[in-house]
């Protein structure tokens, strides 16, 4: 199939807009972190916006390769979610967001580009799925533990470390300030996301 013709040129150029408005969306809700306290939790989530703008340069990359050069303009059709940036509501969205392009969107863009005739352009997608889905997990983490004020509490000791000097402890509960850098407990990285 001529790619110039095909729905998979479309779905490139949705998966695009859809990863670049990730990244941004995961840059707001990183400075959301920090006015919360919360620095290792705002470096998680510049990681995934890093993630979603990777993604978006290997759908640029794809979408230009197979266009064979410049392509003018791809029209589409897409929404978005505009909500408060409070972390709790957001993490929360985000991580449906990431479940939903992880279980149906990519999957589906994938099917479709195989069906097509553009086997690369399935794997790269079903990989971006795969990498959404890890997105989704440690999102949904994230979420539930900020939810129940549980981010630095667990029922059993686990190893606690600060992500500025390295110090660690075990602990059922992080501390409140790092007892050797005197770094609040917002810089504490948090066990279950490893």
């Amino acid at each position: 199939m001529d790619f110039n013709l095909s729905k998979t040129k479309e779905n490139l150029a949705r998966a695009f807009a859809a990863e670049c408005q990730d990244g941004a969306r995961y840059q707001f809700m990183a400075k959301a972190a920090v006015s919360e306290g919360f620095s290792f939790i705002s470096d998680q989530l510049k990681i995934l916006a890093k993630n979603e703008m990777a993604h978006a340069s290997k759908i640029y990359d794809l979408m230009l390769e197979n266009c064979k050069g410049k392509e003018d303009n791809v029209p589409i059709e897409a929404g978005y979610p505009f909500e408060p940036s409070m972390l709790s509501q957001s993490l929360h969205t985000a991580s449906q967001i990431e479940e939903y392009e992880a279980k149906n969107i990519y999957p589906s863009f994938a099917k479709v580009a195989k069906d097509e005739g553009f086997p690369e352009i399935a794997k790269a997608l079903m990989l971006i799925a795969e990498v959404e889905n890890h997105h989704f997990t440690k999102l949904q983490t994230l979420a539930k533990l900020y939810k129940a004020n549980k981010l630095y509490k667990t029922a059993d000791k686990v190893q606690w470390e600060c992500s500025n000097c390295g110090h660690t402890e075990q602990a059922k509960e992080a501390w409140t300030v790092c007892p050797l850098c005197n770094y609040p407990q917002g810089y504490v990285m948090i066990p279950q996301l490893n």
